[in-house]
């Protein structure tokens, strides 16, 4: 199994050996079947509040200023709001030859984006844009917004990340019960077995806002049940990553 995801990891990235390139379609439905990809892609995504959207009517010179210290290289296209998702840009469009008339705008250099759900599996999602040819996809939630974007590396990095063989370090240990804030109650209750009350949010850091009454900040932490959950992480006004400690057992008593 490890072999098999490493060879596909390999053909995704443009590195394949021809072994390696020779993949079966076959081979890819048992990923999907036996893999422990079982992750949302909301789980993965970059959140909206951390995308760097364009406006379709940015100009070439324009755009290059406002993607200037980005780190990535694919910026989606909007009409206005992230919530219209045009398509994308690849830097290249922007950077490279031929040389544009400046005054053309992003709406003519737009390219055709992957749109996929929230709730789509990881290993599917990897399957779907394997097979249409998409590195980038703008995540969509239940009721039509664009919730953020994902691209084929993270992807793969959710599989592939945790393959070792005899010959690597043993991989460093999770930090325990730790999780992002991004995740959902049902998510969370599946991965810690700490089932949270609904209420007017999606997620756990929805859930400690709600409790708090303000924007949390490191530090910060509520308890349910027993349970204790801690703002670990911030970064901007966004809950990165929350601490989930489990309730202490009573001392035994003496027999």
């Amino acid at each position: 199994m490890a072999a098999l995801l490493s060879r596909w990891a390999e053909r995704l990235y443009g590195h394949a050996t021809p072994a390696a390139a020779r993949i079966s379609e076959a081979e890819l439905r048992t990923l999907i079947t036996v893999s422990s990809g079982t992750a949302h892609v909301r789980e993965l995504m970059v959140p909206r509040t951390d995308v760097v959207f364009l406006d379709a009517s940015l100009t070439v010179p324009d755009a290059i200023c406002a993607v200037g210290r980005a780190t990535h290289s694919r910026f989606p296209v909007i009409d206005g709001d992230p919530d219209d998702v045009l398509g994308f840009v690849h830097v290249r469009d922007l950077t490279l030859p031929p040389v544009v008339d400046p005054a053309v705008t992003l709406r003519h250099l737009t390219r055709e984006v992957k749109r996929l759900p929230a709730s789509k599996r990881v290993l599917a999602a990897l399957s779907e844009m394997r097979r249409e040819g998409h590195h980038l996809a703008v995540v969509v939630d239940e009721y039509g917004g664009t919730a953020g974007i994902v691209t084929l590396e993270d992807l793969i990095e959710e599989l592939v990340g945790e393959i070792h063989d005899e010959y690597d370090a043993p991989p460093a240990p999770p930090r325990v019960d730790e999780v992002d804030g991004r995740l959902n109650l049902a998510d969370l209750a599946e991965r810690v077995g700490l089932a949270l009350p609904s209420g007017p949010y999606e997620t756990v850091a929805g859930f400690l806002m709600a409790r708090l009454g303000r924007v949390p900040a490191v530090g910060d932490h509520v308890r349910h049940d027993g349970w204790q959950l801690r703002v670990s992480t911030v970064e901007g006004r966004r809950v990165a990553r929350i601490a989930v400690a489990r309730p202490v057992p009573p001392p035994r008593q003496p027999s």
